[in-house]
């Protein structure tokens, strides 16, 4: 994308009507198009699909309309700036027991390769060396969305933490710790997750509508 470098305008000199556009555009470039793929694929699905049909021509229509506009009525009604400042990540927070020693629960979580095997959003980790990977996850009407990440934090049998690098197409961090559980119950592992999921906060609704959001 090619930067422009114009003169400074004052406010008062600009016309209503050039004023009102440049106001309603509150979603960036990288959104737009990114609803435009999104929203195409799930138009596509929904004219295909017989038990979801309506539901998904609607957010399909409606990421189409963000994209190709470049206006989100969600984002206005929140106040968000186009440059996505008032949007913030989706924390997720899970605790479970496992019966197995932290230290066996720390070697089959620190393959990466292994995750998919019980977090069923991911569909593959390849694992590139000590600290990068490279993560594919599901997304909704089987498309797919990559990032590579780095393990940034490490503390052997204890905790992991990972995020992603610049120019993911979801911004995510995360954490996993490993904490032996009282009564000699095995192991407490709490995961920790954050993300920005692509297509702003409506991409997270049609995420859960066909079942590929993370927190589930």
């Amino acid at each position: 994308m090619q930067a422009s470098v114009t003169a400074p305008v004052r406010p008062n000199s600009v016309e209503p009507a050039e004023r009102s556009q440049t106001s309603s555009m509150n979603v960036r470039e990288p959104e737009r198009l990114a609803s435009v793929i999104a929203g195409g694929a799930l138009a596509i699905y929904g004219l295909r699909s017989d038990s979801a049909r309506l539901p998904t021509l609607l957010v399909g229509g409606y990421l189409l309309y963000r994209g190709l506009s470049g206006h989100c009525p969600i984002y206005n009604a929140l106040d968000v700036n186009s440059d996505g400042s008032a949007v913030r990540p989706y924390h997720i927070e899970h605790t479970m027991t496992i019966a197995a020693e932290p230290e066996a629960i720390y070697r089959l979580w620190r393959d990466f390769s292994n995750l998919p095997r019980f977090m069923h959003h991911l569909k593959e980790v390849q694992v590139i060396n000590d600290r990068y990977s490279h993560w594919v996850v599901r997304a909704p009407a089987g498309m797919a969305v990559t990032w590579d990440a780095e393990i940034f934090l490490e503390r052997e049998n204890e905790l992991i933490a990972w995020r992603s690098l610049p120019n993911a197409q979801i911004v995510n961090a995360g954490s996993v710790r490993f904490t032996p559980a009282s009564g000699g119950r095995g192991t407490e592992v709490k995961v920790i997750l954050e993300y920005v999921p692509p297509a702003g906060a409506l991409g997270r609704v049609a995420a859960r509508m066909f079942g590929e959001e993370p927190s589930q």
